[in-house]
């Protein structure tokens, strides 16, 4: 169990520098944004390269963050009844929600996306957008992302076994107290 919880730190540090990646790509896309809006209102030239490359960006916001936010356990939940639970409960909630639903579904997702951005790639397709950027870029966010939101999932689950096992400690205040 020990290696399979040095596994999940491993898998938790990867996706920190992806996380972070998707932090400058928040960035570039405001500053891209501001600068578009710029050019395009002030000095009356635009280019659809500038619109595709802020949704490239948002894209890999999303895409390189969400196994970032499993791993920090921001993500939604719709359970009313959830936060009602004792802790050890909701961690076995968690368990079955993990290998029942989200790694099948990203699984699939990988497995289905990935010869979409292979077929991309091979043909260089572009936008037909009049200087538009090519497409194959944005597509290998699906299979990376998915792929990420996968590993981060395997590694949630080790670390809820480890943690129902009492071997790892993890915070398991899911839900804040209304300040």
């Amino acid at each position: 169990m020990q290696l399979l919880l040095m596994l999940s730190r491993w898998v938790d540090a990867l996706n920190d520098r992806f996380a972070r990646l998707a932090e400058w790509a928040v960035l570039a896309a405001c500053l891209i944004s501001a600068g578009n809006a710029f050019v395009r209102y002030g000095l009356s030239i635009s280019s659809n390269a500038f619109l595709e490359i802020q949704w490239y960006l948002f894209a890999a916001c999303v895409m390189l963050g969400a196994a970032q936010v499993l791993r920090v356990n921001e993500h939604v939940r719709v359970d009313v009844l959830y936060g009602l639970y004792p802790t050890r409960l909701k961690v076995f909630v968690d368990l079955m929600g993990l290998l029942l639903f989200l790694i099948p579904v990203m699984v699939l997702s990988v497995v289905l996306s990935w010869p979409l951005f292979v077929n991309m790639f091979v043909s260089g397709e572009m936008s037909s957008q009049a200087g538009g950027l090519v497409r194959w870029p944005a597509m290998l966010l699906l299979p990376l992302g998915m792929g990420l939101l996968v590993l981060q999932a395997v590694a949630e689950v080790i670390k809820r076994v480890g943690w129902l096992m009492r071997l790892h400690e993890m915070d398991t205040h899911y839900e804040r107290p209304l300040q």
